[in-house]
């Protein structure tokens, strides 16, 4: 990999590290500190955000005919996503160790913190579990098919991929033959040795 490209690579890094810091300033405008990873208001905070919630009976039928008769087709989509949760854990509880490859923590990427939110009534909480459990299993699979790639397959393709996983800027490049037999093996072997971040609360 060349020089620039590392270069640009840190500096991505670093702007993903500015933009943390940025959010961290803004969620303190809430007035609202995290304990034991759980999100906390402070009282008055509560109260006012409570008033913001639209009850149930309201919120239901203010919603366009259309919503309604759409959402048991949002919600039917749980079947094979809890599928898909269920059959890439087993994969990799079976291949992964087969390959040593690090058993990627499904629970870190499964958020159900938004159901505290005081201004969300019932139906708006059980709607912000759906979208985490989705975009949660989404993100697990992504890790999962990441380190097989990288075990597998870790060669970039010709044209930009668009929503590269991490990995993706370790492969080698389309074309280069030489030096895909000669690092295959030490990015399986990085894999099998680096500390892996899902581990982290």
């Amino acid at each position: 990999m060349s020089n620039r490209v590392d270069v640009l690579i840190d500096r991505i890094r670093s702007l993903e590290h500015e933009l943390e810091v940025e959010f961290s300033k803004q969620r303190s405008g809430f007035r609202f500190g995290l304990e034991h990873g759980r999100a906390r208001f402070e009282e008055e905070a509560i109260r006012r955000l409570t008033e913001r919630r639209t009850r149930l009976l309201n919120y239901m039928f203010s919603s366009p005919l259309l919503v309604a008769v759409t959402a048991p087709v949002i919600y039917s989509l749980l079947i094979p996503f809890a599928v898909v949760d269920l059959w890439v854990s087993i994969y990799q509880a079976i291949c992964f160790r087969v390959y040593r490859i690090p058993q990627v923590h499904r629970g870190r990427y499964m958020n159900f913190d938004r159901n505290g939110l005081p201004y969300l009534n019932a139906l708006e909480k059980l709607n912000c579990a759906y979208c985490s459990y989705v975009n949660g299993v989404i993100a697990y699979v992504g890790e999962v098919a990441s380190r097989t790639e990288q075990y597998w397959c870790p060669i970039k393709h010709t044209r930009r991929v668009v929503g590269a996983h991490a990995r993706y800027d370790g492969f080698e490049n389309f074309g280069d033959g030489d030096g895909y037999r000669r690092h295959l093996e030490d990015l399986r072997a990085s894999m099998r040795t680096e500390e892996d971040a899902a581990s982290a609360p």
